[in-house]
């Protein structure tokens, strides 16, 4: 036997907004990692690329907080970056114990060449939008994460 309440709880109308924030992920999500498989590089190899481009490198903390990859992950990832001659560590000059990850010339190459093409490719997803709706959203949502912190 199911066992329902005599009470109907009232669905709280954040939840509509919860739904359409995942959707809205799994849709961005989904369209710029269509077009990054196309460059032959995983999602999180491109954030990698893309974070380290026109920087002397970073170490691995650092990294790992601009991207949002957990230690473990990025260790993968940065592993198979090397293998392919994108990205190269050397050891941190201000703390022997961490490693500072660059990348390479055949990385910064590649930079130079997916970067402009990523963002000509979301601009087209974007370009429905005028900059005062770009700066609401963007407000908003800067508004949203706050709650959660």
């Amino acid at each position: 036997m199911i066992y329902e309440s005599p009470v109907k709880m009232q669905k709280p109308p954040f939840l509509a907004l919860i739904r359409g924030l995942a959707r809205c992920y799994q849709s961005f999500e989904s369209y710029s990692g269509r077009h990054v498989r196309t460059m032959d590089l995983t999602p999180c190899q491109f954030d990698i690329v893309a974070t380290l481009g026109n920087t002397p490198g970073m170490n691995f903390r650092d990294l790992g907080e601009k991207t949002l990859t957990t230690k473990g992950t990025l260790t993968g990832v940065i592993e198979r970056l090397k293998e392919k001659n994108i990205v190269q560590c050397q050891a941190d000059p201000k703390d022997g114990r961490s490693q500072i990850v660059s990348l390479t010339e055949a990385g910064e190459a590649l930079f130079s060449e997916v970067f402009p093409a990523h963002i000509a490719h979301m601009a087209q997803a974007f370009a429905q939008f005028d900059e005062a709706e770009i700066e609401a959203m963007r407000l908003m949502l800067e508004k949203l994460g706050k709650a959660f912190r």
